[in-house]
């Protein structure tokens, strides 16, 4: 394992030894999360005509498809994490991968909304073990700084997936019907999990192999929430990521009822997913040099101060496109300087349970986020003033959390991260 002492200075380049070249383990790491954003985005452009096919009574009903799917992908982490700890990271890896791809099928095929919603349901708690055994592959080879500069790396290819989903959607919508906006999930599983069976060898060591069992998985969860820094990183991260889910649920209502871009809406989601994937690059070349805290914390003073600027120029000056949305797109660059490096932190001192450690963290964040992404999508009334709000007042209580988990010092750095 690369340890962040392993560097010979402050600023270093990480060079942890991988079972692949560095650049096939981390589109293999970003593949495989990239199945999660798959599952929410490439069928935003159909959201509109799923709404129509099934009668939909109220068109704020239509974000469920996301919610059902986040919903399912939170809990079952929990349970995941201890049987990767236990069996390995590729047998679950697998597993879970086909039954994504089965699920992908089975929502093809779903002839009421409410069973649509099931086997979206059943999609996410597929999706959270690929989720939790992704994340634990990366923490078995690394920690601290250069695990958080490989995960940036991850974010970075993983981004290009938003950039790309909405136009894949649409564009399999101009061939096919909507149902094939999620049979394409089916095959990107199929392709996702015979790379993994063909490259990817075990990379949890037998002797950090955990018993499994209700006495020590109880253990485990126990050291978790008894950490403070990770405790603490879980809880910010699951509230500020709630506006991150917020957007994506009402993206495609944003953009087509208040700046009527319903042709161009790939296009929009793209840029701010491109936004996205740019500040994940620039924390993977800054991270070691300024810590993961200093960073973390600068941008998410930033994300709070964008998003009153935005709220109060549309509440004073009218929606504007030409003013939302680069301050938008900068609000929401702050997720790719936050996001690996809450991760990192929140990870460090659980190395050995690093399996039961992500599906808490996994479990934790999906599902706050989760609750309070549905919280502020569902005030939309076809204004962005209320979401903007919202992200306000997310952004702020994370805030809170970490001055609280830091000690009321924020910039700082410790010991263990340096």
């Amino acid at each position: 394992m690369l340890k962040t002492q392993d560097l010979p200075r402050r600023g270093a380049v990480a060079r942890p030894v991988l079972p692949l070249p560095l650049w096939e383990f981390v589109g293999m790491i970003a593949a495989m999360m990239a199945l999660n954003a798959l599952a929410i985005d490439t069928m935003l452009p159909a959201l509109h005509n799923i709404a129509t096919t099934y009668s939909l009574q109220h068109e704020n009903d239509q974000q469920l498809v996301i919610f059902a799917y986040v919903l399912g992908f939170g809990a079952p982490q929990l349970v995941f994490g201890p049987i990767s700890d236990r069996f390995g990271r590729k047998g679950v890896a697998l597993f879970c991968i086909a039954a994504y791809s089965i699920a992908g099928f089975a929502c093809m095929l779903s002839w009421t909304f409410d069973l649509l919603l099931f086997t979206r349901f059943l999609q996410g708690i597929a999706a959270s073990g690929i989720r939790v055994v992704a994340v634990s592959i990366v923490r078995d080879l690394m920690e601290g700084r250069a695990m958080a500069r490989i995960m940036s790396l991850v974010m970075t290819v993983f981004m290009i997936v938003p950039i790309l989903a909405p136009a894949v959607g649409q564009g399999v919508m101009l061939l096919a019907p909507w149902q094939w906006t999620f049979g394409i999930l089916s095959l990107a599983g199929i392709g996702c999990g015979t790379w993994i069976a063909l490259r990817l060898p075990e990379t949890l060591k037998p002797e950090d192999r955990q018993p499994l069992n209700v006495a020590q998985t109880f253990r485990g969860y126990k050291r978790v929430v008894t950490t403070p820094v990770t405790i603490g990183y879980m809880g910010a991260s699951g509230v500020i990521f709630g506006a991150l889910f917020s957007y994506v649920a009402s993206s495609e209502q944003v953009f087509r009822e208040v700046f009527n871009k319903t042709d161009t809406f790939v296009l929009w989601f793209a840029g701010i997913a491109g936004a996205l994937s740019v500040s994940n690059f620039m924390n993977s070349r800054i991270v070691e040099r300024f810590g993961m805290r200093r960073v973390s914390h600068t941008v998410l003073i930033g994300f709070i101060l964008l998003s009153i600027l935005n709220a109060v120029l549309m509440a004073t000056m009218g929606e504007r496109l030409e003013i939302f949305y680069p301050l938008f797109a900068l609000t929401f660059a702050c997720f790719g300087m936050m996001g690996a490096n809450f991760s990192a932190l929140g990870m460090e001192p659980l190395g050995r349970i690093a399996g039961t450690a992500s599906a808490a963290y996994g479990f934790m964040t999906t599902t706050v986020a989760s609750f309070f992404g549905w919280m502020v999508a569902s005030r939309f009334d076809g204004s962005v003033v209320p979401i903007l709000e919202g992200y306000v007042g997310l952004g702020i209580a994370s805030l809170v959390i970490v001055l609280i988990t830091e000690r009321g010092k924020l910039f700082g750095t410790r010991e263990d991260e340096a």
